[in-house]
């Protein structure tokens, strides 16, 4: 390709924001409620500048920065000097140097490259994978129990579900108390079903917390009941085991949601055949960026079957827009008394994920500007930076 942009050079940039009434772990992995507290978590920031000048940006909305920023650092000295439309084979290569470590970092450099192509091309990335919509139908999806005066019991869980229909949300999903307690965890699933059944979607996400198969059985049950539109990630065993949803689901009528927690295509896709689950799940950030979760979402059209877009964020909404098989855009994680963790202050044109990002309809919209649609507050990144990498 004549005049093709060759990667001349990559910075990495992990920073600070502010959490209002929130709290992390040491580590970074967990966000929480806690009422007054004031705090700051790490992010980080990736750029990828062509010879061109042509510059790829991306800063992945969610924690785990110090692993994924650590992981992307390695994996960048392997595309310094490489065409960088050549997206496919980046992945590639990608995969294959981190095959003993779960293909962390992969997701943030990828998504870059998107961003990059779609500005070396003028068009949206959502466009660039062929385009198919620019409104997502969305649901919101909370931030998981406490024991204060928030998501503290099951009436505090409908009446959160009843809000968010309220504001036009046409689905609300549960993350109950970490405890992952049978009683606790389907107490509310019956509260937000007496409450809002009938009139809006209803998931819930046990994220692993009851500790056996029986566990999620009983949970199930309930699900059935009050006619769940999906019950995810069902038990402790970490949403892997394909024979053991498969149990499950002998068991269970309400359509089962895992994969979240596998990284690859060829995995989930055998999740899929053998009858595991009954939606993909796919995430960007974690999952190959774009190029793999888009591998995904075309191999669960090809047997017919959904895939659920994991979490939210500008790559997600492109991600989405150009899937047809793809139903709900997640808003999470929301709070009825605190901000979303996700939604970054890092924007200058206004673009956000907080709980009333929707329209009227119940929808987020998709920039058809290029790249993916954003343009990012580096003044304000590098502001609050607390280390900066340059790989060239």
């Amino acid at each position: 390709m004549p005049n093709a942009p060759v990667i001349e050079r990559i910075e990495l940039t992990a920073f600070e924001i502010e959490l209002d009434s929130m709290v992390t772990d040491r580590a970074g992995f967990g966000i929480s409620y806690q009422p007054g507290a004031k705090g700051t978590h790490v992010r980080f920031a990736v750029r990828i500048i062509a010879d061109s000048g042509v510059v790829g940006e991306y800063v992945p909305p969610r924690g785990r920065a110090r692993v994924l920023m650590t992981a992307a650092e390695a994996l960048s000295f392997s595309l310094l000097g490489k065409p960088a439309l050549q997206r496919e084979k980046h992945y590639r290569s990608m995969r294959r140097l981190t095959k003993h470590i779960g293909e962390a970092g992969i997701g943030a450099l990828d998504i870059a490259l998107w961003d990059l192509a779609g500005k070396q091309h003028g068009c949206s990335v959502g466009q660039l994978l062929g385009g198919y919509r620019d409104r997502l139908p969305a649901y919101a999806s909370t931030l998981g129990g406490d024991r204060l005066d928030g998501l503290s019991s099951p009436e505090a869980y409908a009446d959160f579900a009843e809000q968010c229909l309220d504001m036009g949300y046409r689905g609300f999903k549960m993350h109950g108390w970490h405890e992952g307690d049978v009683g606790e965890e389907t107490a509310m699933i019956k509260a937000v079903g007496e409450r809002v059944g009938g009139r809006m979607d209803i998931m819930y996400d046990a994220a692993c917390h009851p500790s056996t198969l029986a566990d999620a059985i009983q949970i199930g049950r309930v699900c059935d009941a009050y006619g769940l539109y999906w019950l995810e990630d069902p038990y402790g065993d970490g949403g892997v085991s394909i024979h053991g949803h498969q149990m499950l689901k002998k068991n269970v009528r309400t359509p089962i949601l895992v994969s979240e927690h596998v990284r690859n295509l060829e995995t989930t896709t055998d999740m899929l055949v053998a009858g595991a689950t009954d939606f993909a799940r796919a995430d960007p950030d974690y999952d190959g960026g774009i190029t793999g979760c888009h591998k995904v979402a075309v191999a669960a059209e090809g047997l017919g079957m959904d895939c659920e877009v994991h979490s939210c964020g500008p790559a997600m909404r492109q991600l989405m827009s150009a899937c047809r098989n793809a139903n709900y855009y997640e808003v999470n994680l929301v709070h009825p008394k605190c901000g979303n963790a996700w939604s970054l202050p890092v924007y200058t044109d206004g673009y956000s994920d907080e709980i009333d990002c929707i329209d009227a309809d119940g929808c987020v919209p998709v920039s058809a500007d290029p790249g993916l649609g954003v343009r990012y507050d580096w003044d304000t990144i590098r502001k609050n930076a607390i280390e900066t990498l340059i790989i060239e």
